[in-house]
């Protein structure tokens, strides 16, 4: 909107004509978005959103590996069902770009590092099943249509308004509550963490570029840090008396772990002008600041999926 775009925003339809995130805005803000509420799985809907959009960024999904465990059927539904219906109204209405929002975890465990684009897709958890599946038929739409598709592969972002099923809110949200036990699953993994900030500038870059029409493209930092190095840090600039414990509920089936992110930007930084703005700790800077002024709209006291 800053740019001077006219934004439309697709939010889950629900009978209390709650908008998320959205309601926090300022009405300054909201006053020039128009809010379409609707349902991504349902295809009519979803083409009724995309009539007179010149562009649209989908990042509609279920995106919980846990969750995923016991309810694949929602995310067949919603993630490649859902993809499918973006694809098919874009074809429909001769949309000019479509970004697709894909994810690390199609790649699984890292066979090599960094992890380029390139890379084998490795199904280890439903949820990462029905993104591949996802890009798959995206990259089908733009090869069989001609649909100006491109496939955005964020790494793990991370920021003000994360959910709570997320590690870094997860021990943000602990801490600031004053638990002297944080309780997380695995330390051993590795992810490569992109600033929610520079994530969102991936995005704009990206749609700015005609060169990324037709590609698959990494948003990533080509850093990692281990679980553990990360509650460490944490608990060190907010409560240094707390200790880590293991919690069996938050470990994934070890088959299903993935152990080590670590992305390659090569890509992105060739084909536009994307470069991370953001350090990793200003990063945290910021998200810890944000927790600490919304603590009460998270439920610590959960394990939430």
């Amino acid at each position: 909107m800053e740019k001077g775009f006219e934004v439309r925003a697709f939010a889950f339809y629900n009978s209390f004509n709650t908008w998320g995130w959205l309601d926090t805005l300022p009405k300054a803000v909201m006053d020039h978005v128009e809010v379409f509420t609707g349902d991504i799985r349902d295809p009519n809907g979803v083409r009724e959103a995309m009539k007179g959009c010149q562009a649209v960024f989908h990042l509609a999904a279920l995106i919980a590996i846990p969750f995923s465990y016991h309810s694949p059927d929602a995310y067949v539904d919603t993630n490649i069902k859902g993809t499918l219906n973006v694809l098919q109204a874009a074809r429909s209405l001769d949309t000019e770009r479509v970004l697709v929002t894909s994810t690390s975890e199609v790649y699984g465990t890292a066979q090599y590092v960094p992890i380029d684009e390139k890379h084998p897709y490795q199904g280890q958890s439903p949820y990462s099943a029905t993104k591949i599946g996802a890009d798959r038929l995206a990259e089908s739409f733009y090869r069989s249509f001609d649909l100006p598709v491109t496939i955005v592969r964020p790494f793990n972002t991370f920021g003000p308004r994360q959910s709570a099923r997320a590690i870094i809110p997860t021990i943000i949200t602990q801490l600031l509550a004053g638990r002297e036990e944080i309780k997380l699953g695995s330390l051993t993994p590795t992810r490569d963490f992109n600033y929610v900030k520079d994530t969102a500038n991936g995005f704009y870059e990206i749609y700015h570029s005609n060169k990324t029409v037709g590609q698959e493209i990494n948003i990533a930092t080509q850093k990692e840090i281990s679980m553990g190095d990360l509650a460490h840090e944490l608990i060190r600039q907010i409560n240094p008396a707390a200790r880590i414990v293991c919690d069996e509920q938050r470990l994934r089936p070890a088959k299903s772990e993935v152990n080590r992110l670590l992305g390659c930007n090569e890509k992105i930084r060739r084909l536009t002008d994307w470069t991370p703005h953001y350090t990793f700790e200003q990063g945290l800077t910021e998200t810890v600041e944000f927790f600490r002024h919304h603590l009460d709209q998270y439920k610590v006291d959960i394990y939430n999926l």
